[in-house]
């Protein structure tokens, strides 16, 4: 059977179970943050509580008017040892699932958000010959569970952010303390190799790609057998490489032979692929450009440009001829006239695209609230909504950029 395609424009806000939830005490991600030295600034603890409060999220995505809410299903949840099998977390999901319908909201389940069982990592993660077909095995339990109800279906989540990071985006500080890590988790663990999705060190990239890639396409036909007509696809880290120089055009060039020459075969045959995009770099002679003064800058120090999005969209569905899903798209900023600003300037050329009939099937917004952002902990902010976790209640506020985003889709019809 072929995938049915959304029949309307997904309107959506995303995020993932280990920045939110808290209390995965079975996942790889927790595991790291526990170690020492670890390359995470803290551990997630309890992150945003949504696993407790999830339907005060998804009361969240009712209010700013959105059609659709992109989450992620987490295999330590579900498969906290192996061949253990949690059936509360599956209900759990099931619930989420239900609460996301009965407020008219598509549910769009990622499979793997990077953070995955601490027992898999242990065996090498996705470096081990045998674990396509253990993601296999999740994604049926998953999708048999609940993939009657889903919208779309996401098996990786930027399974070529490794190869972005290596080159260069990574300071070689962060590299060395990377290592460090997974030698002190692979010792702590007791094992040959404990192997991560996001905490990778240089020499694997390569195999960890060739891993991802394996794995995608024995979940594709997992999901598949569960359900045929559920659009399946995955997400792809994408930066908006540009140049200003001869010399800086074929810089740019080279990083995106590099970073994305494998996906395009990788995902064909695939319902869609997912764009996540948060930043241009403009190459020049010497490499990227960094801000000028007087730009708008991310907390990271990088300058921002709002075309970034639809160029991004426009060139991966170039790229692979796929119909594309902005799974993620956003700043980081603690202020929020920016993200307001960087909105408004982002959505309407993507909103062009679609008018041109470029098939963009959605877009969700990272992130839903301020939560967990991996080695960065807490010290970036993402959020349409923020959370107070100083006190404890862990209760969430729309910010007035979740009013601009309502806006925004109120008053555009496609």
């Amino acid at each position: 059977m072929t995938a049915i395609l959304p029949d309307h424009f997904l309107w959506g806000a995303s995020t993932a179970g280990h920045q939110v939830d808290g209390g995965d005490t079975a996942a790889d991600t927790t595991f790291l943050e526990g170690v020492t030295p670890s390359v995470f600034k803290e551990p997630a603890g309890k992150a945003c509580n949504s696993w407790e409060r999830w339907e005060d999220d998804l009361d969240l995505v009712k209010g700013m008017g959105l059609n659709s809410y992109r989450f992620s299903v987490e295999w330590a949840r579900i498969e906290p040892e192996e061949g253990k099998i949690d059936q509360s977390a599956l209900d759990h999901y099931d619930r989420m699932v239900d609460g996301c319908l009965e407020r008219g909201i598509d549910p769009a389940i990622t499979l793997c958000h990077f953070t995955l069982p601490s027992w898999f990592a242990a065996k090498g993660g996705w470096l081990n010959h045998d674990a396509p077909s253990m993601f296999a095995d999740e994604c049926v339990r998953v999708l048999d569970r609940i993939g009657d109800r889903a919208v779309l279906a996401v098996t990786f989540n930027e399974p070529d952010l490794p190869r972005i990071l290596d080159n260069g985006s990574l300071p070689q500080e962060a590299v060395d303390l990377q290592r460090a890590c997974i030698d002190a988790a692979t010792k702590k663990a007791g094992v040959a190799r404990y192997r991560s999705g996001n905490v990778v060190i240089p020499e694997e990239v390569t195999q960890l790609e060739y891993g991802f890639i394996r794995a995608h396409r024995t979940a594709v036909q997992a999901v598949r057998s569960v359900c045929p007509t559920l659009p399946v696809g995955l997400s792809l880290a994408v930066i908006d490489e540009s140049y200003s120089t001869e010399r800086g055009k074929e810089l740019a060039l080279d990083k995106r032979e590099s970073c994305y020459g494998p996906w395009p075969a990788a995902v064909q045959g695939d319902d869609f692929v997912g764009v996540q995009n948060y930043e241009r770099e403009v190459f020049d002679d010497n490499g990227p450009i960094p801000a000028q003064p007087g730009e708008d800058v991310n907390e990271s120090g990088s300058p921002l440009h709002p075309e970034s999005l639809a160029n991004s969209v426009t060139y991966i569905h170039h790229l692979t001829g796929l119909p594309v899903v902005v799974t993620e798209h956003g700043v980081s900023t603690p202020d929020d006239d920016l993200r307001c600003r960087f909105i408004k300037a982002s959505i309407p050329p993507l909103v062009e695209l679609v008018r041109d009939n470029v098939p963009v099937l959605g877009y969700f917004h990272w992130s839903l609230m301020d939560n967990y952002e991996w080695i960065s902990a807490f010290d970036v902010h993402f959020g349409l909504c923020s959370v107070e976790r100083e006190n404890g209640t862990y209760d969430r506020k729309p910010k007035g950029s979740a009013a601009v985003y309502r806006d925004i889709v109120a008053s555009t019809v496609l």
